[in-house]
């Protein structure tokens, strides 16, 4: 089914009575935010047209906004929005882009809206691996017909802020936790699980390693992992109720392996300048504050430089994998000469490049990486060298 322009049958049934929370997915990189700041993006060419358009939005946010003023105009109350979204405090995220976007064409349905809907944070954790021959295969062996069946592991987790305006379901009757602090849990999977799939993804891409399982299979990578997760990231994680940031990189790790979830590494380095800045630079920028290491980290943000330049070490071709490819394939290019530029790109690094710390290991590695080739550069970091 094709969506309509301007939305208007997806906007009748969010204004619907009965509709009491609207969801959303639309992936880290998709509510609309300057890259560095994180503040809601007014100037995107779409939000433009949303503002200038509010009864015949291109956005999701632009449709949920058009749905609310009916609401409000008949008196048939608010609801709640929930994402579902990898971004930490995803609900406030979710806040400022629905109100901020609301602001620019009616600040009085703002004002409604911020006052009276609700945005509970949330964390959903479970790996479900794009679809490809095997789960067609499969579902086919089921009597199933199905183009795009899904799979996912045996592993499940929804953490929820218990805040809806207008009630919810007894989620926590079938496994979903309820809490007032989602922080903690979403840290612990942000930064230790999806900052775990960066710190992998790009050298297995370059090695030409195709799926996570077999990324985990491999000596070097795996050490890799264990190394820079339990030297630099988790001493920037707290503990949960029941869960100990080396008892999650522990699961992380045997849900990584699992040879049955066929995950390719190419869906983990997608949209690498969204996923890097999300899961991996804030550890960064915590461990410069207190004085920490930052060495793996640095050499992680040197894979992927590597790997921007768009051909593994056996010659064969990278396809573009991130919506800025273009930008990215050219700093990775001039990096080999000067690798600051690479984190001149203010998009993605922010001040980093002003960190002397940070930027010379990155330099040296990136170096490293270029002399001696991405395996060689995981083994000389894994004996300190």
């Amino acid at each position: 089914m094709a969506v309509e322009d301007g939305n208007g049958p997806l906007i009748d049934q969010m204004a619907a009575d009965e509709i009491r929370i609207v969801s959303l997915t639309v992936t880290e990189g998709g509510y609309y935010l300057d890259p560095v700041t994180k503040a809601f993006d007014e100037g995107h060419p779409v939000i433009i047209h949303d503002a200038s358009n509010p009864d015949a939005p291109k956005t999701a946010f632009g449709a949920i906004i058009a749905a609310l003023r009916h609401r409000r105009d008949r008196d048939s109350g608010p609801f709640a929005m929930q994402s579902c979204d990898n971004l930490q405090g995803n609900g406030d995220v979710f806040r400022q882009t629905v109100v901020g976007l609301a602001r620019l064409s009616d600040p009085g349905l703002a004002d409604w809206i911020d006052a009276e809907c609700s945005f509970p944070n949330s964390m959903v954790d479970c790996i479900v691996p794009a679809t490809r021959s095997n789960a067609l295969a499969l579902a086919k062996d089921m009597g199933v017909t199905d183009a795009a069946p899904v799979t996912h592991e045996n592993f499940r987790q929804w953490v929820i802020e218990d805040d809806f305006c207008a009630g919810r379901p007894d989620w926590d009757k079938v496994g979903a936790t309820f809490t007032k602090d989602v922080h903690g849990f979403e840290a612990q999977k942000i930064r230790i699980l999806n900052a775990g799939h960066q710190i992998i993804a790009a050298a297995a891409e370059v090695m030409g390693v195709e799926t996570v399982a077999e990324a985990m299979a491999h000596d070097t990578i795996r050490a890799f992992l264990d190394k820079v997760e339990r030297d630099e990231v988790l001493p920037h994680v707290s503990e949960v109720p029941g869960m100990t940031p080396r008892d999650y990189l522990a699961l992380t790790a045997r849900r990584f392996a699992n040879p049955a979830i066929v995950d390719t590494i190419r869906r983990i380095a997608f949209d690498g300048s969204s996923r890097h800045p999300g899961f991996v630079l804030p550890t960064v920028q915590d461990a410069l504050v207190a004085g920490a290491p930052v060495e793996g980290l640095a050499l992680v943000e040197a894979t992927w430089a590597r790997m921007c330049l768009g051909v593994r070490e056996d010659g064969s071709k990278i396809m573009p994998n991130d919506p800025i490819w273009d930008q990215l394939s050219v700093h990775a290019k001039d990096s080999r000469s000067n690798p600051l530029r690479w984190l001149e790109m203010r998009n993605v690094y922010g001040d980093l490049a002003d960190a002397s710390r940070f930027a010379e290991a990155f330099g040296r590695w990136l170096g490293k990486i270029y002399k001696d080739g991405v395996e060689s550069t995981l083994g000389q970091y894994l004996k300190g060298t």
